[in-house]
């Protein structure tokens, strides 16, 4: 049961954290068994870890739907998807955030695409970030830069399944960075973006070659894939604003003073008993992972 006032955890060397894992589904018809793989998940390789549940599905009405101990169902907000979802999440918890140590965020769609990063959470990497200013899970690049408004950046983490401290999430106020799609999108299926939207040219090609099912430039494609007609145009606009959120959350992160870590790389440094070495550039790390590794040349220097 999700209760009680605010408190500063202090975890001694014995003490394994204590989760909030908020699950984000639409429903249980798609990706049925994701929450029952979330749980043996838990269960196989960090079975120590105390963790409560809260699931937000984004198809049920606002207001509390379920609860049972360490297991809470709430009615989401799914204007902007799994970002608005959290938000739900964070106005249910309130204070009641505060008596855990770590916020894990995982979408139904977590084992969709590349998913060997996700043996690598462990009891042992949980205990190394807590108390550190950093959000860990699978770093995704792309080959060149992009421009999002003010911002240029080429790496991101993968929203589906998050780790990082309380403090980390709750300094952003909010999960959603891009809200109204008139600012992103034109309304017209043979220009999507048009000339006002404040993303460059290479990410909206990388994003438009993404969604119709193409690749970009790394050997992989998307597991679906959309049409650019007048039929398939507003699904394209949400699945677009979903990765605009995806990228703009990890800039916001960046700006906030969290470090991005690749989750891959770091537990092959503790597996090894090196120290964390939390500043290490993106690119050194996607280079350094002891499996999967990409070389990537970073752009001014990010």
């Amino acid at each position: 049961m999700i209760t009680g006032a605010p408190t500063v955890s202090r975890l001694s060397k014995d003490q394994a954290p204590q989760v909030i894992t908020i699950f984000v589904r639409a429903g249980v018809s798609d990706y049925a068994d994701s929450e029952a793989a979330l749980a043996e998940l838990f269960a196989r390789q960090m079975p120590e870890i105390r963790r409560d549940l809260l699931v937000v599905d984004n198809l049920l009405p606002a207001g509390v739907a379920e609860v049972a101990p360490g297991r809470t169902v709430i009615g989401g907000d799914n204007s902007v998807w799994e970002f608005s979802a959290v938000d739900a999440a964070l106005a249910h918890l309130g204070a009641s955030i505060w008596q855990f140590d770590l916020v894990n965020v995982v979408t139904s769609a977590f084992r969709q695409l590349y998913v060997a990063y996700l043996d690598r959470f462990s009891p042992e990497l949980l205990g190394a970030l807590h108390g550190v200013r950093a959000c860990v899970g699978h770093i995704d690049c792309y080959n060149d830069q992009i421009r999002i408004g003010a911002y240029q950046s080429q790496h991101w983490l993968r929203s589906c399944f998050l780790m990082l401290p309380v403090a980390e999430l709750m300094v952003l106020r909010t999960f959603v960075s891009a809200r109204h799609r008139e600012t992103w999108f034109s309304g017209r299926a043979d220009d999507p973006f048009g000339e006002a939207s404040p993303i460059d040219q290479t990410y909206r090609d990388y994003v438009t070659g993404w969604l119709l099912g193409q690749d970009i430039g790394q050997g992989v494609t998307w597991h679906r894939s959309l049409t650019l007609d007048a039929n398939g145009l507003g699904i394209f606009e949400q699945k677009a604003l979903a990765i605009i959120n995806e990228h703009l959350l990890a800039i916001r992160l960046r700006a906030a003073g969290c470090r991005l870590v690749d989750v891959t790389w770091l537990s092959a440094r503790l597996r090894e008993g090196l120290a964390p070495l939390w500043d290490t550039p993106w690119w050194l790390q996607l280079a350094n992972r002891d499996r999967d590794a990409l070389r990537v040349f970073p752009t001014h220097g990010e």
